[in-house]
């Protein structure tokens, strides 16, 4: 099979699903507006989506490596593209965030596969590039959706933004069908861990939804379980023979465990800035949609811009050095963040989104092609799974700390003229936070070690 081929289906693929999630949070207030929902619901719009795909991220990346990669791949292109659709003509608040869930399942079936299939058709010293590749477009959908997302929420409505991405979901499933040849899975044979997969998914929920819940005493009990339902399924995991996620790859595989690690920290750190910045822009900054998304896109124009680059450079320099780097400059971003107020110049936030736009390039491309460089062939649909798993818990935890933050200090009202100090109060707490967290994302990097390629 033409390798190319995978790579330009996996490339559209990867532009698709961080679009939509960047054109939806510019488009946010006026979904708000339209259904009276509090900054707290609106941050469900969001949240849905990501806590839907982060449960079943791993089980779909078993999956795939049991079954086939480019048949979850597909299904996972159709789920998605209808679920677009259905949130095209919610009727209710209720309903639109009903069909975000369905968008994070078919979102699950597209991240756990997408990397996996680039990864196996590219060999070590090609696959950085390529995964490079795949990155910038993640970044270009991230950078169109704010401009072109804006622009459509405020001529044409929300409504049109997830309507837009139909069709190019059924390019993407043509391609699948008519150009994508061959299958992988490594791992056929073996049994799917049908209660390890439920145990996991519902820890996860309830670890995630425990936090969006805070300070009531109902999240802490939640966050409680899910963290004890987490540690039963690693034990689970270390003595069954075919296991949904193989814990040697975290035990024996520093560099796999900390890769993961600085994932995780890194999208906890960063996730929930653009949220926060288009509340700012809009609400403070009296900007509309389309104004603000021309801010915004400063931050993923730099990524995809320098995510290729920096893919290559892991190819041929130290991936930690590099991944390193990309998370320091990330949190000096962040730290800047801090200081920000009604006065900040529109420059001045755009320079501080290139920085954090910048670092990021630098951390993901390199952190990517450590991860999966690290494992065997066989473990490429969990790896894929088990780094976007790490993404998504990321972000939705970066999600759930500002949405817990607006709790604290906003409550469950919406943000009128008089709540604007408290909600500048709030951005504020919430980049000291993501500053401290990014600190220690340096350290997670750097303590990876070294990174050997297991099919070079």
């Amino acid at each position: 099979m033409d390798k190319r081929i995978a790579l330009v289906i996996a490339t559209i693929a990867s532009f698709i699903t961080p679009f939509m999630v960047s054109a939806v949070t510019i488009a946010l207030p006026l979904i708000g507006n339209e259904f009276s929902m509090t900054a707290i619901a609106l941050g469900w719009v969001a949240t849905a989506y990501l806590l839907a795909a982060a449960v079943f991220l791993l089980p779909f990346g078993k999956i795939a490596d049991i079954h086939g990669r480019k048949r979850v791949f597909l299904a996972g292109m159709a789920v998605y593209t209808a679920a677009s659709f259905l949130c095209g003509i919610a009727p209710r608040p209720s309903f639109l965030i009903a069909f975000r869930v369905a968008q994070g399942l078919g979102a699950a079936m597209i991240f756990s596969t997408s990397v996996a299939i680039v990864t196996s058709v590219f060999p070590a010293g090609e696959r950085g590039g390529a995964l490079g590749i795949t990155i910038a477009a993640t970044y270009f959908g991230l950078s169109l959706g704010p401009v072109l997302g804006g622009f459509l929420a405020q001529h044409l409505g929300w409504r049109s933004i997830f309507f837009v991405t139909v069709p190019l979901g059924l390019i993407v499933i043509a391609l699948i069908v008519w150009k994508l040849t061959g299958e992988w899975a490594e791992s056929r044979g073996e049994r799917f861990d049908l209660a390890g997969g439920l145990l996991c998914g519902i820890s996860l929920a309830a670890l995630m939804y425990g936090f969006t819940l805070l300070p009531a005493p109902a999240g802490a009990w939640l966050i409680l379980g899910g963290a004890l339902g987490i540690g039963g399924f690693a034990l689970r995991e270390m003595r069954i023979s075919n296991p949904l996620l193989h814990m040697d790859l975290f035990i024996r595989n520093r560099v796999f465990a900390f890769s993961n690690l600085a994932a995780l920290i890194n999208y906890s750190a960063s996730n929930a800035v653009t949220f926060l910045m288009s509340l700012y822009l809009q609400y403070i900054k009296a900007l509309s949609p389309q104004e603000a998304g021309l801010v915004l896109v400063a931050q993923p124009v730099m990524m995809a811009a320098f995510s290729p680059l920096a893919g290559r450079l892991s190819d041929r320099i130290e991936s930690r050095i590099v991944a390193s780097i990309g998370m320091a400059l990330t949190g000096a971003a962040l730290f800047a963040f801090i200081f920000i107020s009604r006065e900040t110049s529109l420059l001045a936030i755009a320079l501080i989104l290139m920085l954090l736009g910048f670092g990021f390039a630098f951390f993901s491309s390199p952190n990517m092609n450590s991860i999966m460089g690290s494992v065997e062939k066989r473990f490429y649909g969990v790896a894929s799974a088990t780094l976007a798993t790490m993404r998504m818990t990321g972000q939705m935890l970066s999600m759930g700390i500002a949405m817990l933050i607006f709790a604290f200090e906003i409550g469950p009202v919406p943000i009128t003229p008089e709540r604007h100090g408290a909600f500048l109060t709030s951005l504020r707490s919430a980049f000291i936070i993501f500053s401290v967290l990014s600190a220690a994302g340096v350290f997670a990097s750097l303590a990876r070690g070294s990174s050997r390629s297991k099919d070079a």
